[in-house]
């Protein structure tokens, strides 16, 4: 095997490349990048065995054949380097002479065969969307998956492909979003996929506000390519819960507040309540409201007076503060509405008007309070 290679070109790529390759495992072989070459083209690959990531680049080939590299080796001797040519020359003793303009360095490498194979994506189904509703659909609600691996199904977002309509929804058993579009026509597939929260972390970073994106979505993999970056993913083959019987009908007090003033006292608040349950107490009376909080066990306590819109009873509700300023960063408009009904039911947390083509939806459950 015998290939030439630009250095920004391979750093890049390997960068890329490096978010898919773990960082300790017991698996040696995955601390490697697979290299291929197939006609005038050099494949990239590396693999966690959850994520497998690809990156196709056009380079002078000698000699065709594949060799399992060191990845962190690699990629430490390719940042070393200033902009140069890097020539590859791999004997059938997977023994590797690196050599540049600056001189020659030797490295062992691994038989290609070690390598994990390609995930078959079985039985395919298209889904095509533009870049930035599925930016959309991911940045509202990835924020609220659980990272409870005894819950394996709440570890992704639900996507729920409709004819005329695509909706994600995520949830950790306290908090719920569920984001829907409009902005969306099927080409064929209806049906629902829950998707790992790591394959979509990585899939946000290559979306843009413009072009298409089409996921190829199987039995038990989905795949997408982005230039020349092709993305496999496992499927979380878990059965979601109902999250739509949870979302409350009957929520007639609805409370308008200032969502950056609410936020900021919200995070000050936090700052001396406990720091395990994050519990802040919410006091609203007509159009007046008091954020509280207090700690025993550190001797902290703290208020803040905050303006509302507001015209029902009374009442006292406590959450987490956390997830409540999490629903907060992740709404839009200047106002937000939260819909409530009694101190131990969920609450809604809505944007004061929905954005064009899109329906968020936030739920959150209280906290119970002392008095």
């Amino acid at each position: 095997m015998k290939f030439s290679i630009s250095q920004p070109v391979l750093q890049t790529a390997l960068q890329h490349l490096s978010k898919a390759t773990p960082t300790r495992s017991t698996v040696p072989i995955l601390s490697n990048v697979l290299f291929t070459t197939e006609n005038d083209l050099l494949v990239l690959r590396t693999t966690d065995l959850e994520i497998t990531m690809i990156s196709t680049l056009k380079v002078q080939i000698d000699e065709a054949g594949s060799i399992a590299i060191d990845f962190r080796t690699l990629m430490d001797i390719t940042n070393a380097l200033p902009e140069t040519t890097i020539g590859f020359d791999v004997s059938n003793d997977y023994k590797i002479k690196i050599h540049t303009n600056f001189g020659s360095y030797d490295i062992s490498g691994t038989s290609s065969e070690e390598f994990p194979l390609l995930p078959e994506v079985d039985n395919k189904k298209e889904i095509r969307l533009q870049s930035e509703t599925l930016g959309r659909l991911i940045g509202k609600t990835i924020f609220a998956i659980s990272r409870d691996e005894l819950k394996p199904a709440l570890t992704g977002v639900l996507i729920e492909i409709g004819e005329n309509q695509i909706s994600a929804a995520a949830t950790d058993g306290h908090r719920l979003v569920v984001c829907s579009r409009t902005d969306y026509t099927s080409t064929g597939y209806i049906g629902e996929v829950v998707i790992p929260r790591k394959f979509l972390a990585l899939l946000q970073q290559y979306l843009t506000n413009q072009g298409e994106v089409i996921l190829w979505v199987g039995d038990n993999h989905l795949t997408v390519s982005i230039e020349n970056i092709t993305i496999f993913s496992r499927i979380i083959e878990e059965r979601y819960p109902d999250y739509k019987s949870v979302i409350p009908q009957d929520n007639d007090k609805t409370v308008k507040l200032n969502r950056i003033e609410f936020l900021s006292s919200v995070r000050r608040v936090a700052i001396f309540s406990n720091k395990s349950t994050k519990q802040i107490n919410l006091h609203l009376t007509q159009n007046s409201g008091t954020i509280t909080t207090e700690d025993p066990e550190s001797a902290t306590s703290a208020r803040e007076d905050f303006s509302i819109d507001y015209s029902g009873e009374d009442i006292v509700i406590g959450y987490n503060a956390n997830y409540l300023g999490d629903m907060l960063s992740h709404i839009d408009t200047d106002n937000v509405l939260m819909k409530l009904n009694t101190p131990v039911s969920a609450c809604l947390v809505l944007p004061e008007e929905q954005a064009e083509n899109e329906e968020l939806t936030m739920l959150l459950m209280p906290m119970r309070t002392s008095g």
